[in-house]
């Protein structure tokens, strides 16, 4: 299928990005690395990907997430984290990242809710302020007011202590992610360069951090990466997770995403890495077309976040697909539910629709993975059904 033809607007806005980021390869002496034409492309105040005013998710958008399908998906959640804020007490907080549409929220708070789980404070750490504002007009507008008091948005990381549960649906494959390649034996970083008015790969000798990790994931592999071997590898996971912990001293975090374990996710037959880009629901193979228009993501390294969750002083709580997960989190019983008051055949068809969508191996239910880790709790049964930490 063809991607839809782009507005006038839509391009003059690309064009902007576009000009912003050549400048930045000029200034910087012919090429960026990847990471940052990526950080650039989905984050550049005003103008990149996610921080420009189009939508973005749903059927008006480019891609669909599971929240946005309805309420079952942050409902499963809401089952799976309501004992570790419970254990927490009455001063525990929920700390989303990338809230999206705001849908998730809404549906995480009322369920927490039912569950006399509801935190101190349901905290949203959103870098798009577009974003902000879209979830702040819906929350406040499905919300009574006590309950949107709790919610609160922050410019950072929660630096102070705290406890609580940290939650990441298809955040991990969004960040700007640097890329490698093999030659002559030798790791090189990938970089963007300009031909003409286009922007082309570039490789100059990688740095010893994205080095090392290279040699760290062939050990593992005990294989090295074969001649022209290009991927994706994100030294700095580690980090970032103990950023995003931020003062956390008790509490559990939980991480839905689309990986693979480490052996998959650099399968010799993938040898051109994971990287694409999604506009109007179309797979687009060209990362550099559409600059700001489309979103750019690389799938997730399970292994690596494991590594990452348990270095940051965590314990690994477990690693399943999501169709596991939110089966093994009641996902029958949500449904059943929500039947039991759908007004018409037509609307408990849609909420059958949404549950194949999020549990058919060929939809998001094998291709999207849950992975949690905890610190001073137990997870309870959220990781029961389905383990697949055998295949990390």
């Amino acid at each position: 299928m063809s991607v839809p033809p782009t507005s006038d607007d839509a391009r003059a806005h690309s064009e902007h990005l576009h000009a912003l980021i050549r400048e930045q390869i000029v200034a910087a002496g012919g090429a960026i690395p990847f990471w940052r034409f990526m950080e650039l492309a989905l984050y550049a105040p005003g103008l990149g990907y996610y921080s420009a005013g189009a939508a973005k998710f749903g059927g008006a958008g480019d891609f669909v997430t599971a929240p946005e399908l309805g309420p079952l998906f942050a409902e499963c959640v809401a089952e799976a984290v309501a004992p570790v804020i419970r254990q927490l007490g009455e001063d525990a907080a929920f700390l989303e990242l990338g809230a999206g549409s705001g849908l998730f929220a809404e549906y995480a708070i009322k369920r927490l809710m039912a569950l006399d789980a509801m935190p101190a404070r349901y905290a949203i750490l959103e870098p798009s302020a577009d974003l902000r504002e879209r979830q702040r007009e819906h929350l406040s507008r499905r919300l009574t007011p006590p309950v949107f008091d709790r919610v609160q948005w922050l410019d950072g990381p929660m630096s102070d202590d705290w406890n609580g549960v940290l939650f990441a649906n298809e955040v991990v494959d969004a960040l700007p992610t640097p890329r490698f390649a093999i030659r002559d034996g030798e790791v090189f970083e990938e970089y963007v360069a300009i031909d003409g008015d286009a922007f082309v790969r570039a490789e100059l000798p990688a740095d010893a951090l994205l080095s090392a990790a290279v040699r760290h994931v062939e050990r593992q592999l005990d294989a090295p990466f074969a001649e022209g071997y290009r991927s994706e590898l994100l030294p700095q996971l580690p980090y970032w997770v103990q950023a995003v912990a931020g003062g956390m001293k008790a509490g559990a975090m939980l991480f839905v995403d689309y990986g693979h374990p480490r052996g998959e996710y650099y399968d010799p037959r993938r040898s051109d890495g994971t990287l694409r880009a999604f506009h109007r629901h179309h797979v687009v193979e060209d990362v550099f077309a559409r600059v700001g228009l489309q979103d750019i993501t690389a799938s997730v390294d399970f292994t690596a976040l494991a590594e990452a969750g348990s270095g940051a002083g965590f314990d690994f709580a477990g690693y399943c697909s999501q169709a596991s997960f939110l089966i093994g989190n009641g996902l029958e019983q949500r449904l059943a539910e929500h039947e039991s008051h759908a007004p018409d055949e037509a609307a408990r068809h849609a909420l059958r629709q949404q549950v194949k969508a999020l549990t058919l191996p060929g939809e998001m239910g094998e291709r999207f993975q849950a992975m949690g880790f905890a610190r001073d709790v137990e997870f309870g049964t959220a990781f029961l059904l389905g383990d697949l930490s055998f295949r990390l």
